[in-house]
């Protein structure tokens, strides 16, 4: 990620942040599920309840002259994962990388 960052950086106006769920991922691959139902299932998160290094995307921020939004998206059913819960997370999370940078 931080070499894609590094070539397209420039042309780059907002971060889009989410996360994904390695076991539902691995069950969706593994049963040959789709897309959809992945979603449905839960295999896409808030960063911080997932497994992905958000690190790179931090340091860009940070370091470079990036002006613009840094969102944070999760595809989930509320009833599974409720929404204040779940950006309580990702609040948490990202603030934690950005203090730890």
């Amino acid at each position: 990620m931080a070499g894609l960052l590094a070539r397209h950086g420039k042309r780059i106006n907002h971060l889009h942040c989410k996360d994904i769920r390695g076991d539902v991922m691995a069950r969706v691959r593994r049963e040959d599920i789709s897309f959809n139902q992945g979603v449905r299932d839960g295999m896409f998160t808030v960063p911080g309840d997932g497994y992905l290094d958000f690190s790179p995307l931090i340091e860009f921020a940070t370091n470079t002259d990036y002006q613009g939004w840094l969102i944070v998206e999760a595809e989930q059913d509320p009833r599974k994962a409720p929404p204040k819960e779940m950006a309580g997370i990702a609040y948490r999370h990202m603030a934690q990388l950005f203090e730890n940078r």
